[in-house]
């Protein structure tokens, strides 16, 4: 745990395995890492990432993981989101091999309007990252 806070919470929190109680460890911070872990960013196996989560199973508005349970974001094998990319995924744009959304591109179903946000998104994330 580091020494400095943010409103009672450890800036970087970083646990894993049992405690001297033989308790599984959460790591609880401003970033949380460990297997089980709650934070505003989150990087664990099981955990809550309140603005962004990295994991197997993952909770949060943005998150990537085996499952990706987001309010914004979602990517994953299956994922949620307003915004959901994965193999099953469910929001209001959702690309994926199988689905539910408002605008689905899927292998079976190809929204034209799900297809052209996607491409944008596609294109606007080339831009960031400068490709």
């Amino acid at each position: 745990s580091s020494k400095q806070t943010f409103y009672g919470y450890p800036l970087i929190h970083v646990a894993f395995g049992r405690d001297e109680h033989n308790r599984l460890r959460v790591a609880k911070g401003v970033i949380a890492i460990g297997q089980f872990a709650i934070g505003l960013v989150t990087i664990a196996q099981f955990g809550v990432g309140v603005l962004f989560g990295l994991g197997q199973f993952m909770l949060g508005l943005t998150a990537i993981g085996q499952f990706a349970i987001a309010g914004l974001f979602g990517l994953g094998q299956f994922a949620t989101g307003y915004i959901a990319i994965g193999q099953l995924a469910l929001g209001y744009y959702a690309l994926c091999q199988v689905g539910y959304a408002e605008h689905l591109w899927s292998q079976a179903v190809k929204d034209p309007e799900a297809i052209e946000f996607f491409r944008a998104l596609l294109n606007n994330v080339k831009d960031f990252i400068g490709l």
